[in-house]
């Protein structure tokens, strides 16, 4: 069993950066791919990045070059930067593990509450 507690979100001005933190308890963080995900308010949650066991990263076109997804293994917590943000990043932003790299959600086991990003125009 992973818990997963996100934070960092915030409002936020077009062009600024936050960064989120996803917290897991647990011991096995590290035998865990980690993803994150946003839903904005009538659309369906999307892939944003995602990061394997030993570190690969993968990214969505709409956020490839502006946002970067780390892990801490030692702190059991993985972090996602977003610089030069949109009106159009404004969401709620999920973390998630698996098993495995995955960019559907239905294949993530675990997921946090979920942080409010928004970005004005």
């Amino acid at each position: 069993q992973v818990q997963l507690v996100e934070s960092g979100g915030g409002s936020v001005q077009a062009g600024g950066s936050l960064r989120l933190s996803c917290a897991a308890s647990g011991r096995t963080f590290s035998s865990y791919a980690m993803g994150w995900f946003r839903q904005a308010p009538g659309k369906e949650r999307e892939f944003v990045a995602a990061i394997s066991r030993s570190g690969g990263t993968y990214y969505a076109d709409s956020v490839k070059g502006r946002f970067t997804i780390s892990r801490d293994n030692a702190k059991n917590t993985v972090y996602l930067q977003m610089n030069s943000l949109r009106p159009e990043d404004t969401a709620v932003y999920y973390c998630a593990a698996s098993a495995s790299v995955y960019i559907t959600t239905n294949m993530y086991d675990y997921w946090g509450q979920g942080t409010q990003v928004t970005v004005s125009s």
